[in-house]
């Protein structure tokens, strides 16, 4: 099993993809997840422009880099979510309009749908993202909440997602959702019912990622045991959680990434507290093959020596599984 390591180009879409590209291949990346924003991944112009894929493959292959993968987060946040100014600043005009909360949602819909149809031109089996939710708000519950209102928040889901769901289904294409706080599903409990929400639709699966489930006190190798079969790409990131009690606790306190006074932040590879080996044998357990992406994110070190360190420390890490027991030369004969 010969995994890919990749670099998911989101939190480097300052840097033009040329740029990306010339360094993700100097710090020994395999290849990209592409980003839809900044000018990493145009997905109005892959539909629309006869070349414009080619382009980017052969962009990358100067490099000697190669795409499995694109990904759309943040056109998929709203979806479902309850549209508010904010959205303006991560979602395209064409998405954002009018700012009108249902026109957004939809016109979102539509973009996820030609996300797509973009992949497939491309020729990559999966699209990252996420879905929004309406009901993430609701996620203490006082006032108390009454259940019908969460039932209404994954019929919601179910009801916005399964159109574009189809048309990734039509076009050959997965769609990963990346398990996080603010998403329909963010520990195991949630993706359960967002699968149930779904019907199981063939098309729906994770984009997984332990740093988003492992500090929250979520088991995350559990995770892949349970849903192996619908993990389609995996996120190489790490999180750090205090042993002690802090000032600002699990839900940040509304304090920024790296303030000292958080219970838990981000950290580079192997930097932090996830059990990344026990992540290893659990995917290679249930056969995963995909790429190892590296979401690189630690407010503490400047990003370029960090994703030249993450891009060593998974090679180094990620042993591919046994194709034999260890004890077989022992094994019973006359």
């Amino acid at each position: 099993m010969s995994r890919p390591v990749t670099l998911f180009t989101g939190q480097w879409a300052d840097l033009s993809i040329e740029v990306l590209a010339g360094k993700a291949a100097a710090w020994g990346y395999d290849g990209l997840e592409l980003a839809c924003w900044g000018d990493h991944f145009d997905v109005q112009a892959a539909l629309a422009e006869p070349g414009y894929c080619r382009g980017r493959h052969e962009l990358l292959s100067r490099h000697g880099l190669a795409v499995h993968a694109i990904s759309n987060h943040l056109v998929g946040q709203a979806v479902c979510d309850r549209i508010d100014a904010r959205h303006r600043d991560i979602l395209p005009g064409r998405v954002w309009g009018d700012g009108d909360p249902e026109a957004v949602r939809r016109r979102a819909a539509k973009e996820m749908a030609d996300t797509a149809r973009a992949a497939a031109r491309l020729g990559v089996p999966v699209v990252n993202g996420f879905t929004g939710s309406s009901i993430w708000h609701l996620i203490y519950s006082f006032p108390p909440v009454p259940p019908t209102w969460i039932d209404d928040g994954f019929r919601d889901f179910a009801e916005r997602w399964t159109p574009v769901l189809d048309v990734f289904s039509a076009e050959g294409v997965r769609f990963a959702l990346e398990v996080h706080p603010t998403e329909i599903a963010f520990d195991i409990a949630s993706t359960e019912r967002a699968l149930a929400a779904l019907d199981g639709h063939p098309a729906f699966g994770f984009n997984y990622d332990p740093s988003h489930l492992a500090y929250q006190g979520v088991d995350c190798v559990d995770f892949i045991r349970r849903f192996g079969s619908r993990i389609f790409h995996v996120h190489m990131k790490d999180a750090w959680w205090s042993d002690r009690p802090m000032a600002a606790g699990v839900f940040g306190g509304h304090t920024d990434f790296g303030d000292p006074r958080r219970f838990w932040d981000f950290r580079s590879l192997g930097r932090g507290r996830v059990d990344l080996e026990a992540v290893i044998r659990a995917l290679n357990q249930v056969g995963y093959d995909g790429p190892l992406s590296v979401e690189w994110e630690d407010a503490g070190m400047d990003r370029e020596h960090g994703a030249r360190e993450a891009c060593t420390f998974v090679r180094d890490l990620a042993f591919p599984p046994s194709e034999t027991a260890f004890d077989a030369a022992f094994g019973g004969g006359e």
